[in-house]
C-alpha cells in the first residue's frame, strides 16, 4: 500500500485521528503535546495517532488533526477551536457556526 493511501484508509477508517510527533503519552514537541492536552480536555478518550517521527520521513507540519476523515488543523487552530467550544460541537456531532451558516 502506497502512502497516499495508508494515510486515507487512517484518516476515513478512524473519526478522530491526530498526525504527532511522539505519542499521546510520550509527545516530542510541545504544538503535539498541546493538541493532546485540547482533545483529552474535550472528552475525547479515542483518538487514532500517528507518529510521523517513525512512520514518515517528510511530513510537512506537526500536529494535524482529522475528523470524520475532514482535516481539522493544526495546534493553533485547535486552540482556537477548542476556546470558542466549536471543536467540542465538531467531536461530539453537534453543527458548528461554519456549518448552520452554509
Amino acid at each position: 500500500m502506497d502512502t497516499q493511501e495508508r494515510i486515507k484508509q487512517q484518516v476515513t477508517g478512524n473519526p478522530v485521528v491526530l498526525y504527532m510527533k511522539g505519542t499521546p503519552q510520550f509527545p516530542q514537541c510541545g504544538f503535539s503535546a498541546n493538541a493532546v492536552q485540547i482533545l483529552k480536555a474535550c472528552g475525547v478518550d479515542q483518538v487514532f495517532t500517528v507518529n510521523v517521527l517513525e512512520e514518515y520521513a517528510n511530513w510537512p507540519t506537526i500536529p494535524q488533526l482529522y475528523v470524520n476523515g475532514e482535516f481539522v488543523g493544526g495546534s493553533d487552530i485547535m486552540r482556537e477551536m477548542y476556546q470558542s467550544g466549536e471543536l467540542q460541537k465538531l467531536l461530539t456531532g453537534e453543527k458548528t457556526t461554519s456549518q448552520l451558516e452554509d
